[in-house]
């Protein structure tokens, strides 16, 4: 029987210390859909409405208040790294040709991929247009440097789609760049906008790296496990598209001669492959296992990476969340 994962971790109840922020950074976002022509102002007002949990923004503003204060800028800044999330958000949709998203149709079901494409170039294009508010030039160096990372990760990925000889490296450094740097810049911005020195930055930086990077690798299990209707967006399309994440590389790992063969033709079949079969496989392979004690890993390094930082109300909300999510792992392994 094919193992299932119904509660998704709700990172989003570790928020309420910031949630008079958050509400102003939703607002800011919504006068950003009048920045838009009219004529496309209706899409922007949709994506913008169904985005979902605002990890990125909320990680800003805890680290703001874990690092001094929450400050205008850290708005704008929360503003902008979500929009630029947003953007990969309606990409993916297409890349995926998913049709749920936060229980909701997604740009490419409700309008067509030409527009889809075409709205997250632009929301791209705006966020980056917002950097230029900030006198500090370092400040719109990272965020581009941050969304070119993203994009990269997500070429790397597409290229090495249905490619059996990936390595766990190689996966983990794509799911870094197109995960772990939002999350980083999220909050090692944040913290440099509030003038910390290097070392403190560095364990910021270091924190939302691993934060993000081991989201990354739960996310890719739910597309495996999750239902549906709990998790609230289109599932199993990794193994549609080719994607070979961290829990079926670990199968393949552990099969050889026919047995390998066998489970790679299926894997190579795509769309028409036996997933309840390959699901199957890698739960008895030890795959989720595997994949929820990595995970684990870095959100134990993530916890670590704050221990030197000044201890304040949000540094640990900070770290409980990282506690929590690996506690809430062990309902995967």
């Amino acid at each position: 029987m094919k193992p299932t994962l119904k509660e998704k971790f709700r990172i989003q109840s570790y928020f309420d210390s910031v949630k008079p922020d958050l509400e102003r950074v939703d607002k800011k976002m919504t006068q950003q859909v009048k920045a838009f022509d009219p004529n496309i102002s209706g899409y922007v007002e949709y994506a913008v409405e169904h985005s979902g949990k605002r990890i990125r923004p909320a990680l800003v503003l805890l680290t703001a208040r874990a690092s001094g204060s929450c400050k205008e800028g850290h708005l704008d800044l929360a503003v902008i790294l979500e929009l630029v999330h947003l953007a990969t958000l309606v990409h993916d949709d297409i890349l995926d040709n998913a049709g749920i998203r936060r229980g909701m149709p997604t740009m490419r079901a409700k309008w067509g991929s030409e527009i889809s494409v075409l709205l997250g170039d632009c929301l791209f294009a705006h966020a980056l247009k917002l950097c230029t508010r900030f006198d500090d030039l370092h400040i719109a160096r990272m965020i581009s440097a941050a969304s070119n990372e993203v994009c990269t990760g997500e070429i790397i990925q597409t290229q090495r789609r249905f490619d059996l000889q990936i390595s766990m490296d190689e996966y983990l450094k794509t799911i870094r760049m197109k995960t772990g740097a939002l999350f980083r810049v999220s909050t090692e911005l944040s913290a440099y906008l509030n003038g910390l020195r290097d070392e403190d930055l560095e364990a910021f930086s270091d924190f939302g790296d691993q934060l993000g990077t081991a989201y990354q690798i739960y996310d890719d299990c739910l597309d495996l496990l999750g239902e549906e209707q709990q998790i609230g967006k289109t599932l199993g399309t990794d193994l549609v598209k080719g994607k070979l994440t961290l829990p079926v590389l670990h199968m393949l790992r552990q099969l050889s001669g026919e047995e390998r063969e066998k489970v790679s033709e299926n894997l190579l079949q795509g769309e028409s492959g036996d997933h309840f079969e390959i699901v199957n496989r890698v739960h008895e392979s030890g795959g989720f296992s595997f994949a929820v004690r990595k995970a684990k890993e870095l959100l134990a390094q993530a916890d670590k990476s704050l221990e030197s930082v000044e201890s304040k109300k949000e540094v640990d909300v900070l770290r409980n969340i990282t506690k929590a999510f690996g506690a809430h792992l062990g309902t995967l392994g």
